[in-house]
């Protein structure tokens, strides 16, 4: 960071620095769920299995997501610390080590999953209806999973040295190219579900070029060479344990999408399909609390590494005040129009299959919005700990809802309450994770106001 991005960081006041930062990465984290929406809403004109199809695809991009954000987070965090510290060439290392591993693991992701593609589209879930629509959409986002996995680790380390509008047009300039794609692969090329993967696919190519190019360029703080690479295995254990609790966190969500599907499954199709779109909407309503949370993340990271204790304290509460407002305002939006939300995202030929996945998404919808308000307590937790660098705390907490809460209630429910079971078990893992963090945030808290404080 420049001179007065230092000075910026440690004297702005925290209500402004946070916003400032926060409003690029919310728009950012706005359309790419607008974008993951449209592939919903445009394919879902193709009928129930199809748009089934979205949900079933929706797990292997979480896997994607996890990788990317693994390293990009794990990066991320440990750069703002070291750019706090005043370390730029550790930096620079940390972030050239991480781009070309990201890229590696792309490509090992790759490979496999375009051999088995079909028995993969089955492990996640897939009907024997949806699976053509499945296999079409997955194999296109399959082969551009190295760009993409690259692209989320660009985007995270952009963020973490305080460049989010560099961040946001990145990713902002594929997700508008993607809604207008879909449309048109889908519909005017007739390529069906292959054409909204080819649409994210596409799009997530530009993404990656564009924030290449403000790499390459010098826009970015930090560079990005192989002569940067770091040669020693303990920066990217480093890296892994850093993002760890991302990887819990979106890779957790993959198996638990899986899961819910598997759930759905004796339900039929229009359970699938309306489970997969609830998920679809209440991102896009969550994002907007992640989004401010990843501008939170750089101002925690950096304070706690210059030492600013108390700068650090006001951000962690600004952050779960706003937090919960977004939550409990979108939540009660979400819950009131959910009949008017869900059939956007429902067209069916058969008129009683397309009422039933009405009636499943709609009360889906709104326990979903119920335990909405919940969340935040969560939100801050874990990527204030990860943020510091205390893997630990963040790991075990990004467990809590997808992991330790959510898998066992996906089992066990259905088995009592039939498909009122599936539709619950979400809502009641989010509260059973707000629960358990505070007492992590009380801890917290109070050693913050410790003067020798050590956490």
């Amino acid at each position: 960071m420049k001179g007065n991005e230092l000075k910026r960081m440690a004297e702005a006041p925290i209500p402004g620095l946070i916003v400032t930062l926060a409003i690029p990465t919310i728009i950012t984290m706005t359309v790419t769920a607008i974008y993951n929406m449209a592939d919903t809403f445009f394919v879902s004109q193709l009928g129930t299995s199809a748009s089934g199809a979205i949900s079933i695809v929706f797990s292997l991009m979480a896997i994607i997501q996890a990788v990317g954000f693994t390293i990009g987070m794990g990066s991320g965090t440990t750069v703002s610390r070291l750019l706090g510290g005043g370390d730029k060439a550790t930096a620079n290392s940390v972030v050239s080590g991480g781009f070309f591993f990201a890229l590696a693991m792309g490509v090992l992701l790759m490979i496999p999953g375009l051999i088995f593609l079909k028995p993969l589209m089955y492990l996640l879930g897939s009907t024997d209806t949806i699976l053509p629509y499945a296999s079409d959409y997955a194999r296109y986002i399959i082969v551009a999973a190295p760009l993409m996995i690259t692209t989320f680790f660009m985007n995270n380390i952009l963020r973490f040295e305080g460049k989010a509008k560099l961040a946001l047009l990145g990713m902002v300039s594929g997700g508008l190219l993607n809604m207008g794609m879909d449309p048109l692969f889908i519909f005017a090329f007739k390529m069906g579900a292959a054409g909204a993967g080819l649409s994210t696919a596409l799009s997530q190519c530009v993404s990656f070029g564009i924030l290449l190019v403000i790499f390459l360029s010098g826009h970015s703080e930090l560079k990005i060479s192989p002569k940067l690479i770091a040669r020693d295995v303990k920066t990217y254990l480093g890296i892994l344990k850093n993002g760890a609790p991302s990887f819990m966190r979106q890779g957790l969500g993959s198996i638990a999408t899986a899961m819910l599907n598997f759930a759905a499954k004796p339900y039929g199709d229009p359970a699938i399909a309306a489970m997969g779109i609830v998920g679809k909407i209440f991102m896009l309503i969550f994002s907007c609390v992640i989004g401010f949370g990843q501008g939170f993340q750089p101002v925690a990271g950096y304070n706690y590494g210059a030492g600013n204790i108390g700068r650090l304290k006001e951000a962690c509460l600004f952050f779960f005040k706003v937090g919960t407002v977004i939550m409990t305002v979108l939540a009660a939006v979400g819950f009131v129009f959910a009949p008017q939300i869900i059939p956007a995202f429902i067209k069916d030929s058969d008129k009683v299959t397309e009422l039933k996945t009405i009636e499943i998404g709609v009360r889906a919808l709104r326990l979903q919005c119920i335990a909405m308000p919940f969340m935040p307590i969560g939100t801050v937790c874990n990527m204030t700990f990860q943020s510091i660098g205390k893997a630990a705390p963040a790991t075990f907490l990004a467990m809590c809802r997808q992991g330790v809460y959510f898998l066992p209630l996906i089992v066990i429910l259905p088995q009592f309450l039939k498909l009122g079971g599936v539709e619950m078990a979400q809502p009641i893992a989010d509260v059973l994770t707000a629960i358990t963090c505070v007492p992590f945030a009380v801890s917290f808290l109070k050693k913050l106001s410790k003067p020798d404080m050590t956490v």
